[in-house]
């Protein structure tokens, strides 16, 4: 069995077609179909350095809220050989990550990197200040997720598990079942359903935990302060802060995937365009000329 078909085994599901964006702070990253890597946006401390990189399977990158005093990432990404590359910011030792392997799944929070093992253990390096790399005994995980201060961790019986900060309550999830995905943001979690129903946790002044009434969900996204929600119809449904407009995703169709940034949002079509919305004050957003 090759390393992607071990990917498919230990998580237990057939990797989507299209899963290769990720959006940071003030950064998009793009995998391409040949396995190499683009990016666009705020460049300052190297975290769009990804022009060297091949035969990748994944990309993750560091997120934050937006405040005046941060804006500074990392961008990680993942090998077809299950090994990890970093560049960026790396005041943590976020980027260390040169001797891992065996990953099967990345996430990057802020000051952090996380990886799933194909034995469904995880490692994490960097900020530990609340805990939130305090992973080391978790066992049978299936999927990661990070946010600012807490990480998640999906397990094969639909059950989540989160260390970290729990001030809003993003921690507070030992009652959800049946999931089959989750992502993080500043101060929130969610999670998607087997049925195709979001779940969330956390934070919600800005009405980003408000996913009760959908359905029909195949994929979510979590921004710093926004959700998202990609349906079997290929449209898009977002909550949450809208600022920047980054909730604008009303008028898309056609979408195979999304991510979100800290304040902006991005979606690849189904013959492999992307399309963008939200804060493009460093370019983040100028995605326009993406294919593949």
């Amino acid at each position: 069995m090759d390393y992607t078909s071990s990917i498919e085994a230990a998580l237990k599901v057939k990797r989507p077609k299209y899963t290769a964006i990720a959006a940071g702070r003030r950064h998009t990253i793009g995998l391409r179909s040949d396995g190499t890597v683009t990016a666009v946006g705020d460049h300052k401390v190297g975290q769009c350095d990804v022009n060297g990189w091949r035969d990748m399977v994944a990309v993750a990158a560091g997120n934050v809220h937006m405040a005046t005093n941060t804006g500074n990432a990392h961008t990680i990404g993942l090998t077809s050989r299950g090994t990890v590359v970093a560049v960026g910011w790396n005041i943590h030792d976020q980027c260390e990550v040169n001797d891992w392997h065996d990953i099967v799944a990345i996430a990057a929070g802020w000051r952090r990197t996380v990886g799933l093992k194909s034995d469904g253990t995880v490692i994490a390096v960097g900020r530990n200040n609340e805990g939130e790399c305090d992973v080391s005994s978790w066992r049978d995980m299936v999927a990661v997720a990070a946010g600012d201060w807490h990480t998640v961790g999906l397990k094969s019986d639909g059950t989540v598990t989160i260390v970290g900060n729990n001030q809003y309550g993003q921690c507070e999830v030992s009652g959800w079942s049946d999931i089959v995905e989750v992502a993080a943001g500043y101060l929130h979690t969610v999670g998607l359903t087997s049925d195709g129903k979001a779940v969330a946790v956390g934070r919600n002044k800005h009405g980003q935990c408000d996913t009760s009434d959908w359905g029909n969900i195949t994929a979510i996204a979590v921004g710093s302060n926004h959700t998202l929600g990609l349906k079997s119809d290929g449209t898009v449904v977002a909550v949450g802060l809208n600022k920047h407009e980054q909730c604008n995703v009303g008028g898309w169709c056609d979408m195979v995937a999304v991510a979100a940034g800290c304040a902006h949002t991005i979606g690849i079509k189904s013959d492999g365009t992307v399309v963008a919305v939200g804060d493009n004050e460093y370019g983040q957003c100028d995605v326009s000329s993406w294919r593949g």
